[in-house]
């Protein structure tokens, strides 16, 4: 048995159509401003001119999102007040149409796909729900999907039906006249993310570095040419579009400058230098970072977790090494996103040699980007002895073994931690140092095609 489908086309008498059909490609917006966080709420300042007469009058604001949050909406003008606001989201499509149509008397055309002759028949729609259910004459029909050309004819528009979102709102106006004001909203389905592209020079030991914003607009509605606002941070309440899942991070060391970009209390702007249109069902891309040259260093690390023994040799992260700074870095704050590092190989071409969140980081900061395991460069660790010298006192000899199988030789960032609570180091071999409350550090020089080891002693009192 073959299903009951939706299948027919709309035809518009031009006489007797309930309302005027906007032109696709004009808006009734006007000068837009866009603010967009990144919990995926914006706020949009559509600033237009009204002619409205005095006293109590009714204005309908076309084109606003179909997603319009209404509790939050306000409108600044002259002489105007809002008196009370209506939003009507059920938008004009031969589904919501048919919907519509229940009860009402429709037209139906065939058309014979031998000879091409019409024949026209006047149907009640009884049912919209799952399929077309129709009265004509006597009989009962439903619209099937038999591939006969069928279409239907509506005599009107539905009042409560839009073509575009539209806020009907009634206002009482002081005077009339033509009134600037400004319609101003809270909405979902505008965010955006943020996206690096770093080029690593070996050679150089220097990064070119595009930041780019990625704009998303599901919204229902588009957006004209608008003065756009992005903002790094998320109001209460939602969870940050796009948000980043996972523990990787990049900060070594959060910064301490002052970067140049505007802020209002502790959330960033990133403004975007021309004037854009944001289209409903788009994703678009607008740079706001490009970086020749920073300076960059290339190196391996290897993390032992506390104390622990770790004696299968495990490849050593290969990782970059940048400063945020203004100098001797990238001069600039950098929103959460994800850094995707290409390297050129001996043709000079670049290749993607692996990516990494990047976590919010402030100006000045020391950041690490993991771009995948070393094949040539692996680490174990070994407790040699551990050693109780009281009841909350203990003694631990480690050993790190590392070997480097490359034709060069390599420094390995050796990083130790847990080290929680009173743990000193009593002897070592290579002098470290300590990053943070849980975390020391050393630097291991591997001879190439050989090997090399450390040992260190820690005293750990509880």
């Amino acid at each position: 048995m073959r299903h009951a489908v939706w299948l027919f086309a709309v035809a518009w008498p031009a006489l007797a159509q309930a309302q005027q059909l906007p032109t696709p490609d004009k808006t009734a917006q006007g000068d837009l401003a866009i603010t967009i966080y990144q919990n995926g709420q914006a706020l949009v300042q559509d600033a237009r001119t009204l002619a409205l007469e005095a006293g109590r009058t009714r204005q309908e604001f076309a084109d606003v999102s179909a997603k319009i949050r209404p509790e939050t909406v306000t409108l600044a003008g002259p002489g105007i007040g809002i008196v009370e606001q209506n939003f009507d989201y059920d938008l004009l499509t031969p589904y919501k149409l048919m919907e519509k149509a229940v009860g009402s008397v429709v037209t139906i055309v065939r058309t014979n796909p031998a000879t091409g002759a019409e024949t026209r028949e006047q149907a009640r729609v009884l049912s919209a729900n799952g399929g077309i259910v129709l009265q004509i004459g006597s009989r009962i029909e439903v619209l099937r999907d038999d591939g006969l050309p069928v279409r239907v004819i509506f005599d009107k528009v539905p009042e409560n039906l839009r073509a575009r979102p539209t806020l009907s709102v009634t206002l009482q106006v002081a005077s009339g006249g033509r009134v600037p004001a400004t319609l101003s909203y809270l909405t979902p389905g505008l965010g955006w993310t943020s996206d690096y592209v770093m080029l690593f020079d070996e050679a150089k030991s220097a990064i070119d570095m595009q930041g780019w914003i990625t704009l998303t607009n599901d919204t229902g509605t588009s957006y004209q040419n608008a003065a756009v606002t992005l903002v790094a941070g998320a109001p209460s309440g939602a969870r940050a579009f796009g948000q980043l899942e996972g523990d990787d991070t990049t900060i070594d060391q959060p910064g301490t400058e002052t970067g140049p970009r505007e802020r209002l209390g502790d959330y960033i702007f990133y403004p975007l230098a021309q004037r854009t249109t944001i289209a409903n069902a788009q994703q678009k891309q607008v740079s706001f970072l490009d970086v020749k040259a920073a300076p960059a260093r290339k190196t391996y690390e290897w993390i032992n977790g506390w104390l622990g023994a770790d004696t299968d040799p495990r490849s050593a992260a290969s990782v970059l090494k940048f400063s945020t700074s203004k100098n001797g870095g990238l001069g600039d704050q950098l929103p959460s996103g994800t850094i995707r590092v290409y390297m050129r190989d001996r043709k000079g071409e670049p290749q993607f040699i692996g990516e990494s969140r990047v976590d919010a980081a402030p100006m000045g900061s020391a950041m690490s980007i993991r771009t995948g395991e070393a094949f040539d460069v692996k680490g174990a660790a070994v407790v040699v002895e551990r050693k109780k010298l009281s009841a909350r006192r203990w003694k631990t000899t480690m050993r790190y073994d590392f070997t480097n199988a490359r034709a060069e030789p390599v420094t390995v960032d050796l990083a130790q931690t847990g080290l929680w609570g009173d743990v000193r180091v009593t002897d070592q071999t290579l002098a470290g140092e300590r990053v943070s409350a849980d975390r020391m550090e050393w630097k291991v020089p591997v001879p190439a095609n050989g090997k090399a080891s450390v040992t260190m002693v820690f005293d750990s009192r509880y």
